[in-house]
């Protein structure tokens, strides 16, 4: 329901449903954060807006989104106002990049870093070190390697043109350069795993809704 395309957060071994997992690990995002009440927090590749309106309306923070996508922004921007949240909340269609001297306490990025590509995840750990004030906390979720970074060039092709799977080292070296200090590391690698086979669970439940938009080959493809 909530359109969430990134790892789930089972908090009760493999029995949670999706949809809880899923608002699970926005809390376990945002309570990371430690969030004050009226401060600012900065979502950067906001999706749907889950996380960020979620920070608006259960923990008070003025929060920010950014996305690339029309469909996202029009989205969000709906939920606001239907959320009677015009004065704690923003969607902005535009490049991360370009958000100029804005600083915030907060920064978020969930499933963003693989799909800036190598030659940009440098720069974009400095935006976020940019983004924050003094003493702000950031705290980026996305898929890493222990061993040195990686294409796929059929996962390039099919499901994210430009992506890269960074190493985890080369995370860290981009972080410390950028200015920043790394205060935790979490793997949630069975996390993942559990969400796929939800995901692989619930498109063939409904393999004949599929059917009537794609063929063959996209469900194989899919598979």
């Amino acid at each position: 329901p909530t359109m969430t395309y990134s790892c789930a957060y089972f908090t009760n071994g493999n029995t949670d449903d999706l949809e809880a997992a899923q608002i699970a690990k926005v809390h376990h995002i945002l309570q990371k954060l430690d969030p004050k009440p009226g401060k600012t927090l900065l979502d950067i590749g906001c999706g749907w807006g889950t996380l960020m309106l979620t920070a608006a309306k259960e923990y008070g923070l003025k929060v920010t989104g950014v996305t690339l996508s029309q469909e996202q922004f029009d989205l969000v921007n709906k939920k606001i106002k239907d959320m009677g949240l015009e004065d704690q909340a923003e969607v902005l269609l535009e490049d991360y990049r370009e958000l100029g001297n804005r600083n915030f306490d907060y920064v978020t990025s969930v499933g963003m870093f693989e799909h800036v590509g190598s030659e940009n995840l440098g720069e974009y750990f400095k935006d976020v070190a940019k983004y924050l004030k003094p003493h702000g906390v950031a705290l980026i979720h996305g898929i890493t390697r222990q061993q040195g970074g990686a294409y796929n060039g059929w996962i390039n092709k099919y499901i994210f043109p430009g992506g890269y799977v960074p190493g985890l080292n080369e995370n860290l070296t981009h972080i410390i350069e950028s200015g920043m200090q790394v205060a935790d590391i979490e793997m949630l690698r069975r996390h993942y795993q559990r969400t796929l086979e939800m995901w692989t669970d619930n498109f063939h439940k409904v393999l004949p809704e599929v059917r009537k938009m794609h063929d063959e080959r996209f469900i194989r493809m899919w598979d």
